[in-house]
């Protein structure tokens, strides 16, 4: 069922209990084939720094004992200011999706709010939950409302930049939708690529927050420093709730190469290398956005805030394909619940790529009847 909520917008909450058409499994590595320039996987590719291939050398020679997470647990919790009790550390952020719905099966109204990364809801609906979602409008630019949120919801997902859109929401209005009795979890995957001029650290992040009641943020090593393939990131939240989500975790989850780069990539070299970068992202990213902005009939979703843009165009789907014939790989849209067959999202790189993909795009728009 659909029904009105808020009186600031015309988002919709919508419940559903039955398979739904949109494949939420689809990710953007499917689209990507040999010959073809990666606009679709949000993936920073460039070579691995010594303070972060040493330590993953050097671990190769433990893999005879069991993983001991104790380290790399202490690492991550001092770079947030945090408890080591307040940290779990999981096979990449998107089992710590899994672990939630698993652990949480006694939640009696989670909610997911769309458009944003599919796992979650993926996850909570192969755990028998039945999700709601509340969907975010274009023409909010994809802000997020709290007021949108049922006050009654019990376990609450949102994405803080948010993938897709890459919009990033004010930490001031997630932190309304903490409350006892709920579990916030706010996926903070793409928090390190977002950069503010003037303002220290992580604009918006809520990582360091103990204070909120219930809130979970999750973290990925995977975007900046190219570990998709090692499965490393961890959850922060309140010590009562950490054992029950470790619980449903399988022994020895994270292997040992995984915590040594946890343990590296929470150093204070790592954490400057990281703002480096997202300062240059930053800069790439308005460059894409401003040529993006210039193409006819194509239309950027939102403020982007992170390593990707979605954008808005007729024919996206189609449009897609003919990318693929010019040597181009972007992500497709229709998969992200809020969205539809007009989006693609792309990911950001450096300017010349930008020129190159632009004009390949402008060219094939102007192609089309």
């Amino acid at each position: 069922m659909t029904g009105r909520i808020g009186r600031k917008s015309d988002a919709v909450r919508v419940r559903h209990a039955e398979p739904m058409t949109v494949d939420l499994g689809h990710h953007g590595d499917t689209e990507v084939g040999a010959g073809l320039m990666d606009l679709a996987v949000n993936v920073r590719r460039e070579p691995m720094p010594a303070w972060l291939a040493e330590p993953l050398r050097e671990s190769l020679d433990s893999l005879a004992a069991y993983p001991d997470a104790t380290g790399a647990t202490a690492a991550v919790a001092a770079r947030h200011g945090r408890d080591p009790s307040e940290v779990l550390l999981t096979a990449g952020a998107a089992q710590a999706f899994v672990l939630l719905a698993q652990a949480l099966r006694d939640a009696r109204r989670p909610v997911v709010v769309h458009p944003q990364f599919t796992e979650p809801e993926a996850a909570l609906r192969n755990a028998g939950h039945t999700v709601e979602r509340v969907l975010l409008r274009e023409q909010d630019g994809f802000r997020l409302d709290a007021s949108l949120v049922p006050a009654d919801a019990d376990l609450v997902f949102v994405g803080n930049p948010t993938n897709p859109t890459s919009v990033l929401h004010p930490a001031a209005e997630i932190a309304r939708l903490a409350r006892p009795g709920r579990v916030l979890v706010v996926d903070e995957a793409f928090s390190d690529t977002t950069h503010r001029e003037g303002v220290p650290g992580e604009p918006e992040s809520l990582a360091t927050r103990s204070d909120l009641p219930g809130l979970v943020v999750l973290r990925s090593l995977t975007k900046t420093w190219g570990l998709a393939g090692l499965r490393i990131g961890y959850l922060l939240g309140p010590a009562a709730l950490l054992p029950r989500l470790a619980a449903a975790q399988p022994l020895w989850a994270v292997s040992t190469p995984a915590l040594a780069a946890a343990t590296a990539c929470a150093s204070p070299t790592a954490i400057k290398a990281e703002r480096e970068i997202a300062s240059r992202l930053a800069a790439e990213r308005s460059y894409l956005v401003q040529r993006l902005r210039h193409v006819p009939k194509v239309t950027v979703a939102g403020d982007p805030a992170s390593a990707f843009v979605s954008v808005r165009l007729p024919g996206a789907d189609k449009v897609r394909l003919e990318l693929r014939e010019r040597g181009y790989a972007v992500r497709r849209g229709d998969t992200f619940p809020g969205l539809g067959a007009d989006w693609l999202r792309i990911a950001v790189r450096d300017t010349a790529i930008t020129d190159a993909f632009v004009d390949t795009l402008t060219t094939v728009l102007e192609e089309r009847p």
